[in-house]
């Protein structure tokens, strides 16, 4: 069974890892992805992110039992931030663990394109001068990189 988090609070992916392939001697894998707030350039003060509470959880909790219907794996972890994040701060994590590399990596790749585009979360960027822009549109490269996964299914 996923654990799935959303949380204002950090989190420590090292302390993630570790947890899922602990005592298991069954684990021959476990990849991590960790997505951060990048300053755009020096342009980006802070990133705000909302989400639809209940639903994000129900969302990112289906994309993780997608990923184990797809792939034999033994531990899923899905963490994702709201509120303020600055640059260089963690947004989301996602662990998986398995037997083998293979559908360890392919599964944390599945779970961050469908959370990308599919997880009710909204982000708007407030600019270095104070500025607040518009909520940041999905991009296409994202809708792309998920519809692969569709394909595959």
């Amino acid at each position: 069974m996923a654990t799935i988090r959303v949380q204002r609070e950090d989190f420590d992916a090292a302390a993630e890892s570790t947890a899922l392939a602990r005592g298991r001697m069954d684990v021959g894998a476990v990849v991590s992805f960790v997505g951060y707030c990048r300053d755009e350039g020096g342009r980006l003060a802070t990133l705000e992110l909302e989400y639809y509470p209940g639903m994000a959880e129900a969302e990112m909790a289906r994309v993780a039992r997608e990923a184990e219907s797809r792939w034999r794996l033994i531990g899923v972890t899905a963490i994702h931030r709201f509120g303020k994040i600055a640059p260089g701060e963690q947004i989301v994590c996602v662990v998986v663990a398995a037997a083998h590399r293979g559908e360890a990596f392919a599964a944390a790749e599945m779970m961050m394109d469908f959370l990308k585009t599919r997880a009710p979360f909204w982000k708007r960027a407030i600019r270095a001068d104070g500025a607040a822009e518009g909520w940041v549109e999905a991009k296409g490269e994202d809708d792309s990189a998920a519809a692969r996964w569709d394909a595959a299914g």
